[in-house]
């Protein structure tokens, strides 16, 4: 739908097939741009965890290989994607850019519908997302309610207001796995303002392309294919990094966590901000020269787009490093009950980090007339705005590197934690044991 507003179809030089109006044509594009975002949203909360289903026996070695190579698969794509269509767009026709994923996507959903027998998961009938937020709005009922706070000095955790034998309407293993998942919520906070720094690229990075020399060889680049940069470096990375895998997990009585990879990464992450920064300022040295794009003359700094790679190559550094390491954690620290949830939970939050990336940018824009994130790059100071985001990274990964411990087992067994502590399962093989029992006499 989205491909259609952007400029009149002529059936011939005489016959319009419409005419649409500027607000009719925001309308679609708003729209379109709100229909992608939840298919996007569904695509990565549900694809991941559904593959990932069928090593749930497997321990932390092969689920990291999975997720490595997943995040590897999605970047080959995506690649293939800037380069190709982004190439069409530039050069052949702007529409056809959109039909190509549409005949894509209608061909992926043929094919989902056929084989659709083979990729159904019926997770347990009390692992619901609404009974997770069900346990936290009953505990917090109960905390806030004054009788009951007289009598939560043997309680370890304030969620255990929810459990049945405490007054709540929840079994002991409901609330368990969902103690489970909070401890998640550090983690997945932390990778907000990761998230910013990596919309950097179709936000601040974006510009910065935009306003350099885009001329090479005698073609002119697409802005796009400028992204190719940042997912090189993970196509690289993912087979070194199954080599330190295996080195990570070789022991099969020690889990050590990938914690120190997330560590690396959002650091590479502020480096690449930091980077951008002077980037920024090394382009404003160069005389601006005029360039034609979307067929808009625009003045822009001669330096070589080429210039900004280093920025590009350090975040792709960061997403080799961080992704497929919080995929790791989110879907092995909890039990197997709540696993689609916490990925779900992970999903959530990266899109939280994109909103904050938004909100920076237009925090920035009108806190300071236009000077951090100028309409014309020459006028402004961008740079400043990239080194604050830096240094609020920075904090970040420091505040990150201070929990890091808490996520060290991952051998550690979750599924069977809590499950012989309940008194209805002793009961349960208690009752196994008489008919035994009965069975030999």
């Amino acid at each position: 739908v989205v491909a259609f507003p952007f400029e009149d179809i002529y059936i011939d030089r005489r016959h319009i097939l419409h005419m649409l109006s500027k607000r009719e044509q925001k309308i679609v594009f708003y729209f379109a741009l709100l229909t992608a975002s939840l298919g996007i949203g569904g695509i990565r909360a549900i694809v991941c965890p559904l593959s990932a289903y069928n090593l749930e026996d497997c321990g932390p070695k092969e689920l990291f290989s999975f997720f490595n190579w997943f995040n590897w698969l999605v970047n080959l794509n995506s690649a293939v994607v800037f380069v190709s269509i982004s190439y069409i767009q530039k050069s052949v026709a702007r529409n056809l850019g959109f039909l190509i994923p549409f005949v894509s996507v209608l061909m992926a959903m043929i094919t989902i519908h056929m084989v659709r027998g083979e990729m159904i998961y019926k997770p347990k009938t009390d692992s619901s997302l609404l009974t997770t937020f069900g346990v936290i709005a009953s505990a917090l009922k109960k905390t806030c309610c004054v009788r009951y706070r007289y009598f939560s000095g043997s309680m370890a955790n304030w969620l255990d207001h929810a459990k049945e034998n405490y007054g709540g309407q929840y079994s002991e293993t409901q609330v368990e796995s969902t103690k489970l998942l909070s401890r998640l919520f550090p983690l997945f906070a932390f990778q907000i303002l990761y998230r910013t720094c990596i919309i950097q690229i179709p936000s601040g990075y974006y510009l910065q392309t935009m306003n350099s020399n885009l001329h090479f060889s005698g073609f002119v680049l697409p802005v796009a294919a400028m992204n190719v940069i940042s997912i090189v470096p993970l196509l690289i990375l993912v087979p070194i990094l199954e080599q330190i895998n295996s080195c990570l997990f070789n022991a099969k009585d020690t889990g050590r966590s990938p914690t120190i990879f997330i560590v690396v990464g959002q650091l590479s992450a502020a480096l690449s901000v930091m980077v951008a920064g002077f980037s920024e300022i090394h382009r404003k040295h160069f005389p601006q020269v005029e360039q034609t794009l979307s067929e808009e003359v625009l003045l822009v700094s001669s330096m070589p787009c080429f210039h900004l790679a280093p920025q590009y190559i350090l975040l792709g550094v960061a997403e080799a490093l961080v992704t497929p390491s919080c995929s790791l954690l989110a879907f092995r620290l909890v039990p197997e009950r709540i696993r689609g949830i916490s990925m779900h939970f992970l999903t959530l939050f990266n899109g939280a980090g994109c909103f904050m990336g938004a909100f920076f940018v237009h925090t920035a824009h009108a806190g300071t007339q236009g000077n951090w994130f100028p309409h014309l790059l020459h006028e402004g100071k961008l740079e400043r705005f990239f080194f604050f985001l830096a240094s609020l990274m920075m904090v970040n990964t420091l505040g990150f590197w201070t929990i890091a411990h808490r996520y060290n087992n991952l051998n550690q067994e979750y599924t069977n934690e809590f499950r012989g502590s309940l008194p209805e399962e002793k009961l349960l093989k208690h009752e196994k044991a008489i008919k035994h029992y009965d069975t030999v006499l």
